[in-house]
C-alpha cells in the first residue's frame, strides 16, 4: 500500500469507494429513495466544496489496483458536547480488498497525528450502532463512546454512536 495525500483530481475515485463502500455495507438499510436522496448530497461539487475547506484533509491509501482506502479529517463538525479544542474523523472508507490489511489503523494514526498537529486534545467520529467490527475496531484504538447521534440518510435517522479519544 502506498499512502498518500489527495489530490483533487483524487475526488472521482474517491467518491467511487465511498458509494460503493457505502452502500455495500449499509445499503440494506434504507428505502431506495432515502439511499438515493442522501448519495445525491455527494456531487462532484460538494467533494470539491469539501476539499477546498482550510483544515479538511483527505488521506489515501492505494495498491496496484487504484485507490483502496481513504480518511477524511476536519474541525469539528459533531454535535459534540465538549469545552476542548477538538479534531474530527469524518470518514474513513476502505473498499473490501482492503479490510484486514492494516490500511484502516495507518489512516486512523495518521488521522490522529492531524489533530495532535493542530493542537487538538480530543478525536471524535461517529459510528454505526450496529457497525460492530468499525466499533470494535475504534474501541481497541483508544475511543470510548460519548452518547447517541442521529446520523441521517435521506429521511431515516440512524442510530450513530458519538465516539471520543483523548489525544
Amino acid at each position: 500500500m502506498i499512502y498518500r495525500d489527495a489530490t483533487q483530481a483524487d475526488l472521482p475515485a474517491i467518491d467511487a469507494l465511498f458509494r460503493t463502500s457505502f452502500v455495500a455495507t449499509f445499503g440494506h438499510l434504507y428505502a431506495p429513495k432515502d439511499l438515493a436522496d442522501f448519495l445525491a448530497g455527494f456531487t462532484p461539487e460538494a467533494w470539491a466544496g469539501e476539499f477546498a475547506e482550510p483544515g479538511l484533509r483527505f488521506r489515501l491509501a492505494e495498491d496496484e489496483r487504484g485507490l483502496a482506502g481513504f480518511a477524511k479529517t476536519s474541525n469539528l463538525t459533531l454535535p459534540a458536547e465538549t469545552s476542548a479544542r477538538t479534531y474530527e474523523l469524518r470518514q474513513l472508507y476502505l473498499d473490501e480488498r482492503a479490510k484486514g490489511s492494516g490500511a484502516a489503523q495507518l489512516l486512523l494514526d495518521w488521522a490522529l497525528e492531524q489533530g495532535r498537529a493542530r493542537g487538538a486534545e480530543e478525536m471524535w467520529l461517529s459510528v454505526y450502532v450496529d457497525n460492530h467490527r468499525a466499533r470494535r475496531f475504534y474501541e481497541r484504538n483508544g475511543f470510548e463512546d460519548r452518547g447517541r447521534y442521529a446520523f441521517m440518510v435521506g429521511e431515516h435517522a440512524d442510530e450513530d454512536r458519538l465516539m471520543r479519544r483523548m489525544l
